[in-house]
């Protein structure tokens, strides 16, 4: 007989049997609605897990019929990721920031046979049951409660289910290529679309994604999921947890940035993954506090472009290494991280930041290519702004229910960036292709403009859009946020621009608002700016 090996699928199920099995005492840090943090372990979130998917059976869901979840970053929220996935069904994270309208929307187009809600969700889900066609069960994420009962008849208790199951359920085999979860993009133009995972492609991203070079967490780490479980799985990073089984810190709805210093040094974290907003309001945190976070050795920091301005403070005040990473809903998501090569290893601090500004390099797993409007391959020189294409093993096929494949003829999905690949696959995010701005015909980069205008220490946040000019067809405007007790005028922060940009790229004006307007995601809605300022060039004066 011909040498051969091991065949066994690739499933969610084997990461948190994984967990429970070798890493079963490893503490979960869960706060709860209410802000009380809770203490349980990896073996009791996989018991937990089990009793949930033997309750669903219970209750008639079928494999491959969906799940939906409204809830925050929570160890219950955890226990559905692997007992829905872990029974055959697919886990549908909700995002509750969306309007109500896309909530009724994206919970019939996945056809949710059950709703699982954190409290402060109730009394919406209450509202919107009349529109939603295909929930037969509401699921209250936690004990019985009178009060809630109230607010929404039928509902049933998730302590409730899991008490009236054994702990003993079996994870049945399943197919590597079922779907798992499912995750909906945050457009801000026409309706979300659904993304849907696969056992294979989640185990692939957290095995891939792990890698010393990608997000490196190990079972030595304490590691704090700031990102929504709703946002792209958490960025996986729930699997990642349960497949090394480092302690797991979820936050719940209080992401402020005291909150986050208070559960940094508490628990001891060593690495957090959140947006750029996130970090802007953890600097302040820690500033106002005194705090140096000392346990914290690294952030990875996703979402949208990240301002340079925080890597040195990270670094230099507090011994923090802020890693840059891109990805999207649609590459599950990790797709580029940055980390640096052997060869930088005799770069000054200063160099190595500036190589670290950048969205880094690809995993095994993914592959990027630029082409122009023509679909033509564009050269990776580090200078060649080009449409930004992917390919790879958790990259996305066909949209959910769409019909069709999402891809070029020859297999890339198009990301909508606008981006520069140099000759070690180091990738730069320019611009959305929506977002860059054309004047007289050059390219100006609102990402650029973005992260020079958070530079000036008067400036708090900033976004950067294309307003119409009657000569140019586009110029760029900012709209900034001051800093707390700070002011400033328009002609301090162009002039900050002096050196950094070509003259011709400096913006034509600053608009300053009260705050940004973001998005389900934490994302700056620039159609909203565009829609409310888009003509300030041609009505100003």
């Amino acid at each position: 007989m011909n040498g051969t090996m091991m065949d066994q699928p690739l499933t969610i199920s084997s990461l948190i049997a994984h967990a429970a099995r070798y890493h079963g005492n490893t503490e979960i840090v869960s706060v709860e609605s209410d802000g009380e943090a809770t203490i349980t372990t990896w073996r009791a979130v996989e018991e937990n897990a089990r009793r949930l998917a033997a309750a669903l059976a219970r209750l008639g869901v079928a494999q491959g019929e969906r799940c939906g979840t409204i809830a925050w970053n929570n160890r219950r929220h955890l226990e559905i990721y692997f007992g829905v996935a872990g029974a055959g069904m697919v886990c549908h994270t909700i995002n509750p920031r969306l309007f109500p309208e896309q909530l009724v929307y994206i919970i019939n187009h996945a056809q949710d046979q059950v709703l699982f809600l954190d409290r402060m969700f109730v009394p919406a889900a209450a509202k919107l049951r009349p529109h939603l066609k295909s929930v037969k069960h509401f699921v209250y994420m936690g004990p019985r409660d009178e009060e809630i009962a109230g607010q929404l008849e039928g509902v049933l208790f998730y302590d409730e289910l899991l008490a009236a199951e054994p702990s003993d359920y079996a994870w049945p085999d399943l197919d590597e290529r079922m779907p798992s979860s499912l995750c909906y993009t945050s457009g801000t133009t026409g309706n979300p679309k659904g993304v849907q995972y696969t056992h294979r492609s989640t185990v692939l991203h957290s095995i891939a994604g792990n890698q010393p070079d990608g997000l490196a967490m190990s079972a030595k780490d304490t590691a704090l999921a700031v990102v929504p479980m709703f946002h792209a799985n958490a960025w996986g990073t729930p699997y990642i947890a349960a497949g090394v089984g480092c302690k797991f810190v979820l936050p719940g709805p209080k992401l402020d940035g005291e909150s986050l210093v208070k559960l940094i040094d508490t628990h001891r974290v060593t690495l957090a993954l959140g947006v750029p907003t996130i970090w802007m309001m953890l600097l302040g945190a820690l500033e106002k506090t005194g705090s140096k976070a000392e346990s914290l050795k690294r952030t990875v920091v996703g979402g949208s472009a990240l301002p340079t301005s925080m890597i040195p403070k990270f670094r230099d005040l507090y011994g923090v290494e802020l890693i840059h990473a891109w990805g999207m809903t649609e590459t599950s998501p990790l797709g580029t991280l940055n980390q640096l090569l052997q060869k930088h290893e005799g770069l000054s601090e200063a160099e190595k930041g500036k190589l670290r500004e950048g969205q880094g390099r690809p995993p095994y797993g993914v592959e990027l290519r630029l082409v122009d409007d023509a679909g033509n391959r564009l050269p990776e020189d580090g200078k060649t702004q080009g449409n930004l294409q992917v390919r790879g093993h958790w990259i996305v096929e066909s949209y959910f229910a769409a019909g069709k494949s999402a891809l070029t003829a020859d297999g890339w999905f198009d990301t909508g960036d606008v981006a520069t690949i140099d000759q070690d696959g180091y990738m730069i995010i320019r611009d959305r292709s929506k977002d860059i701005i054309k004047s007289g015909g050059e390219w100006i980069s609102t990402v650029e403009l973005e992260d020079i205008a958070i530079s000036h220490p008067k400036i708090a946040n900033a976004a950067a859009i294309a307003a119409r000019h009657p000569k140019w067809d586009e110029r760029p405007v900012v709209i900034a946020v001051k800093a707390p007790g700070q002011e400033v005028t328009s002609d301090e922060v162009l002039a900050h621009y002096q050196g950094k940009v070509a003259s011709w790229q400096v913006p034509d004006a600053v608009v300053f608002v009260a705050e940004l307007p973001l998005g389900a995601t934490g994302k700056v809605l620039k159609n909203k700016l565009r829609e409310e300022y888009g003509e300030v060039l041609l009505t100003a004066g």
